[in-house]
């Protein structure tokens, strides 16, 4: 077997019948992962990318597929195509927002699929009273659980940056304390555990953020920073992701290439660092 070097994760919100903001189509999405089938890549769960980090080997065309947030179209669209393909994907869930209620149709069943709207209009109806109509309920996470499509991991209970609305650092740590133990108690509730997988709201952290993940049990920390690579033997709480286009399969392939390559991947890394500064 031929190890990997450094495994590529991949950064997904939403799968959609149109593309947008953080969307890819399910046309396109199913493209992508085909892609990945076609070409011999396998993904990687949790356990398996954490033992990675550790030191262990995996295949060398091993990827990781992340969502993050919970949204209903999650079910709707990309589970049935991982089902599909033989694949899986962590989901990073906002805890606090997940109800409860009968599982929708999905895409592939018989009868309509409920509408999923983009994530300019999801992302303020998942904060109101009408939430469950973009947002994922429990047992539809539990039958993504059942058919290996999909893990769960906490993306907090709140989806909230502290950091921007508390008056001091002492306040900020308490209340996201407060979140994440919310989140962990609601995974452990819910599913009889919770991981030591954590996705940051928005990508955000300092190292009060850090700290507090860690005292709760966090280790292994995921970002929205694209510009690195998770090698063997890397710090777990700094987790590069690159986020996904609605592009095609072609694209994908170039840029797990350049994800991954040993050379020119940190060469790109520091090209997209020096244009973000400019």
């Amino acid at each position: 077997m031929k190890k990997a070097d450094n495994v590529a994760v991949y950064m997904y919100h939403h799968v959609c019948a149109q593309a947008g903001s953080l969307a890819v189509t399910a046309r396109t999405f199913e493209q992508q992962i085909r892609g990945l089938a076609m070409a011999g890549y396998q993904t990687l769960g949790a356990d398996e990318f954490a033992d990675f980090l550790a030191g262990q080997p995996v295949p060398r065309k091993s990827v990781v597929l992340t969502f993050d947030d919970g949204y209903l179209d999650n079910w709707v669209y990309a589970h049935p195509v991982l089902k599909r393909y033989g694949m899986k994907a962590i989901l990073f869930t906002i805890t606090g927002l997940i109800g409860d209620g009968p599982v929708r149709p999905h895409a592939g069943q018989n009868g309509s699929v409920p509408e999923c709207p983009p994530h300019d209009i999801a992302k303020h109806v998942m904060r109101s009273d009408q939430r469950d109509d973009v947002m994922l309920r429990w047992d539809e996470i539990n039958a993504m659980l059942d058919a290996g499509t999909f893990e769960i991991h906490s993306h907090t209970h709140t989806h909230t940056r502290w950091d921007l609305i508390c008056d001091t650092a002492e306040e900020k740590s308490q209340q996201l304390y407060n979140d994440l133990h919310a989140s962990r108690q609601t995974l452990t509730d819910r599913l009889g555990a919770a991981s030591t997988h954590l996705c940051w709201p928005q990508g955000y952290f300092d190292d009060d953020y850090r700290r507090v993940g860690n005292e709760l049990g966090f280790s292994h920390l995921y970002t929205t920073d694209a510009r690195g690579q998770n090698r063997s033997g890397n710090d777990p709480g700094h987790i590069y992701r690159v986020a996904i286009r609605n592009r095609p399969w072609a694209w994908l392939r170039q840029r797990t290439w350049l994800a991954t390559h040993p050379v020119f991947g940190p060469m790109y890394n520091q090209w997209k660092a020096r244009g973000r500064q400019r």
